[in-house]
């Protein structure tokens, strides 16, 4: 039976699977995990008392004796289950990885774990990693990280009729096909077909191009984008309507003016 514990970066869709229990760390905690918490049990993690080896401004070192037992009725082969650790405002300061290799049925074995930390330890909690083939079914839905943006930048989206914030944001999809809904004052709306598929991977991106400015845009040097209708332009200012508001703006404030067409007033 093998067994270790690594450090690890995890991916983005693994983070917040599995919550499990919480507790002060230096009030002889012994946490126990069982996964999955929500069906017939399969494996169980019994940590020891942490303590403490080495402190030195804000790196901490801890020990603890881990046991690992196959609470299943079949051998497990081989599973990777990510732990994360925080401190007491629950910000995370370290990560671990434990393998589980060749575990048969009610065995156990145990091993001590080293964890290196930024902070000191005051609760945590795991995620599945990756798990033999017939324990696939118990891993959460693969989501795949995505940044979604727009020309020009802030605009309103949603996936399938569901906010989901300003561009550029990052958001995690869910593989299927979706619907993105893109909106900005002074702009056509308009629709992007999205596809994923279960090969895609995290780190990608989309970039829609949103219709038409129905009001003149002027870039200002700081790299705020005003959409309106410029009234007037003289050597030392521009004075532009925004939303029924008429505003002032030093010319030397403005970078680039795009005017649109734009009928003559009727008299």
């Amino acid at each position: 039976m093998m067994k270790s514990m690594r450090l690890y970066k995890p991916l983005p869709w693994m983070l917040g699977l599995v919550l499990v229990a919480t507790a002060a760390a230096n009030k002889g905690w012994l946490p126990v995990f069982v996964w999955p918490s929500a069906a017939q049990p399969v494996v169980r993690f019994s940590f020891s008392k942490f303590k403490e080896s080495v402190s030195a401004g804000d790196r901490h070192d801890y020990t603890s004796e881990v046991t690992i037992r196959n609470l299943w009725n079949k051998k497990i082969s081989k599973a990777e289950f990510m732990f994360y650790f925080y401190d007491k405002d629950r910000v995370r300061i370290g990560s671990a990885e434990i393998d589980v290799d060749d575990l048969g049925p009610g065995q156990e074995t145990k091993f001590e774990a080293f964890i290196p930390a930024s902070g000191s330890i005051s609760s945590m909690d795991f995620v599945p990693r990756s798990l033999p083939e017939e324990l696939q079914g118990y891993l959460p839905p693969k989501r795949i990280s995505i940044t979604v943006n727009s020309v020009p930048q802030g605009a309103e989206f949603k996936i399938d009729g569901t906010p989901g914030g300003t561009t550029p944001e990052i958001v995690e999809v869910a593989p299927g096909k979706h619907l993105l809904a893109f909106s900005k004052e002074g702009f056509s709306p308009g629709t992007f077909p999205l596809e994923i598929t279960q090969n895609d991977v995290s780190g990608g991106s989309v970039s829609y191009e949103l219709g038409s400015s129905t009001h003149d845009t002027l870039e200002l040097r700081d790299g705020t984008v005003v959409s309106g209708d410029v009234l007037s332009m003289s050597a030392t200012e521009v004075e532009v309507r925004v939303g029924g508001t008429v505003q002032h703006l030093n010319r030397n404030q403005v970078k680039r003016i795009l005017l649109i067409p734009r009928e003559p007033e009727s008299q």
